[in-house]
């Protein structure tokens, strides 16, 4: 690599690509080129990236020449295509969607967890994990390096944007047809009908948003499982390597427009007590604690919108499980539950030269 590594961000004009935009802005810059790239039928808009005017240019094999490290945010089928493409012409290449995860020859990554793994990368590929995972795994890993996590029993509670852009869409358009009537919500099925009068098209979620929460998250897995849920099980483990972890989640999307919640039930080898608890996560360099529950202090998604650390509180001991404890956990989706961890392995990545 030169003195200033060259970067591309796929996917730049998406929601995750915006929030990338203004993280590779806003932190140290370490870049030369910032190169924008994304579908052909956005190719040629003009975007703002560290107070310059950037044309945006269209996914092509030679947009990665000159490139060290290339940022994908792309459906699972575009990186299937391209980033093996975009490898092989030189770039590393960090991928956030969920197609080489669990692949045994790339490493899944997160920074402050296990950023040693970002050096092996046999196909010069890098994976970043779901929102959802990374939401709690600041934390996690923190508590595990002290007291040895054997088993994680989740319930989360998902930000709309995590479904994209018609995700956070949805909401505000229900939210506006529903405005006004204060009879709705109270009989069974009035909320859906009056959505599908005033909303007739296809909503990303299978049932309405406003007012209501809905218990499954993802596509459809054997067994009745969620595939979010799925991903938050054999991610964890990956990125702990810890492959016998016992995992158990429930993923459920709420009304919130971005930020996902975790309840949190983790039991450890080790004998651990609340003070050991806030010890650690106070240590963390990317953990913020906010655990006074008497005081009314504890994370929610209105107060951790737009931050980038994880932020943990209602840390409380289990009573009935030995060497258990259950705490609250929230982080925004679109920056440390996307942008921003696949900038920070793409800072790990320059720092190599």
């Amino acid at each position: 690599m030169s003195s200033r590594p060259n970067l591309a961000l796929i996917g730049a004009t998406g929601a995750v690509g915006t929030v990338m935009r203004d993280i590779v802005s806003t932190r140290e810059d370490i870049w030369g080129e910032i190169r924008l790239v994304a579908s052909a039928r956005s190719a040629g808009k003009v975007l703002r990236v560290r107070g310059e005017d950037v044309v945006v240019q269209a996914l092509a094999p030679e947009v990665f020449d000159g490139i060290d490290v290339a940022i994908f945010d792309v459906p699972d089928e575009v990186s299937a295509e391209w980033v093996p493409i975009a490898a092989a012409r030189g770039p590393v290449v960090i991928d956030k969607s969920g197609t080489f995860r669990m692949e045994p020859d790339v490493p899944l990554v997160v920074p402050e967890v296990n950023p040693l793994d970002a050096r092996n990368r046999p196909r010069n590929i890098i994976s970043t994990p779901n929102c959802t995972t990374l939401s709690m795994m600041a934390a996690m890993g923190a508590l595990h390096a002290g007291f040895t996590l054997s088993e994680l029993v989740v319930a989360s509670y998902q930000a709309v944007s995590g479904a994209g852009v018609a995700g956070s869409a949805r909401l505000y358009d229900e939210v506006e047809a529903l405005a006004g009537d204060r009879s709705l919500g109270q009989v069974a099925g009035d909320v859906r009908g009056v959505l599908a009068d005033k909303l007739p098209g296809e909503s990303p979620f299978p049932a309405p948003i406003a007012f209501n929460v809905v218990p499954w998250a993802g596509s459809y897995k054997e067994g009745g499982w969620a595939s979010e849920e799925l991903k938050l099980r054999n991610e964890s483990r990956k990125i702990l390597g810890i492959p016998e972890l016992k995992v158990s989640a429930t993923c459920v999307r709420v009304p919130v427009i971005t930020t996902h919640s975790l309840a949190v039930h983790a039991r450890f080898e080790r004998e651990i007590t609340v003070a050991d608890a806030h010890r650690v996560l106070e240590a963390a360099p990317s953990v913020v604690l906010m655990d006074d529950p008497a005081g009314g202090v504890f994370p929610t998604p209105l107060e951790v919108v737009g931050n980038d650390p994880t932020y943990v509180g209602r840390v409380r001991q289990a009573v009935d499980f030995p060497n258990t404890l259950d705490l609250f956990v929230c982080g925004d989706n679109l920056r440390k539950g996307a942008a921003l961890n696949a900038a920070e392995i793409a800072e790990l990545v320059a720092s190599e030269k």
